[in-house]
């Protein structure tokens, strides 16, 4: 079975929270969900590096401020995924271009719940929300 290495946004625009849907995948329970976005950490990279390239390829976003949160472990039928995720800025997101993604949402960390998130994905939405809560 398959592990793959990844690194991920939540990216902070004021308050709110940029939360992208996946598009149709050959896998139909990630397919269409919301995920923070990112993706594989290649040979010899950091994950902060991979992460800025990710973005860049991605949304063709500059992000900033890197600020690591969280590290989970899950285990999809078809794979596994280790998947770092980090808080960071974006300064100018009304560039942004969604080559991987159908859709955006900009949402306050309450409103986060709302989404039909990928499985991986949930444990960094549950501890958004937990922290805000204080």
């Amino acid at each position: 079975m398959k592990h793959y290495f990844v690194s991920a946004a939540i990216i902070l625009v004021n308050d709110e929270i940029l939360c992208f849907q996946r598009g149709p995948s050959k896998f139909d329970y990630v397919s269409h969900k919301y995920e923070f976005p990112g993706g594989k950490i290649e040979e010899g990279e950091s994950r902060e590096k991979a992460l800025v390239r990710e973005i860049k390829e991605e949304l063709n976003l500059d992000i900033n401020q890197l600020d690591f949160f969280q590290t989970i472990e899950h285990q999809y039928p078809d794979f596994k995924i280790t998947m770092h995720a980090f808080k960071c800025v974006v300064n100018n997101f009304e560039e942004i271009q969604l080559n991987e993604h159908l859709n955006f949402k900009q949402l306050a960390i309450s409103e986060l719940s709302n989404l039909d998130w990928a499985a991986a994905d949930i444990p960094f939405v549950e501890k958004l929300i937990s922290e805000s809560n204080g």
